[in-house]
């Protein structure tokens, strides 16, 4: 489930929970390519500031469950995705 707020699901829903932090001058690059008025990017760039996705999963699940993984680079990115993949091929439910 990819969704940017904690607070609609239970948690016993979830086995992992993964909150992607980017640096916010990536941010602001990735959103304004994608085309993102400037008062969504401002919007985004604050959220990310102020860890407000993270701080609310934080306070919504079990520390062990939540992965907190930096998303700035492909390569950090590629090894993100791995590293859930490999996380759902172990089973670890």
């Amino acid at each position: 489930m990819d969704y940017h707020s904690s607070d609609l699901f239970p948690e016993r829903w979830f086995d992992l929970v993964v909150v992607l932090q980017t640096d916010n001058s990536v941010l602001y690059q990735r959103l304004e390519a994608r085309g993102y008025n400037e008062r969504k990017i401002q919007e985004n760039v604050e959220c990310e500031i102020m860890q407000v996705v993270r701080t609310e999963a934080h306070e919504a699940y079990d520390e062990s469950i939540i992965w907190d993984l930096q998303s700035d680079t492909l390569a950090q990115m590629e090894d993100n995705v791995q590293r859930i993949v490999d996380f759902l091929e172990q089973g670890s439910h």
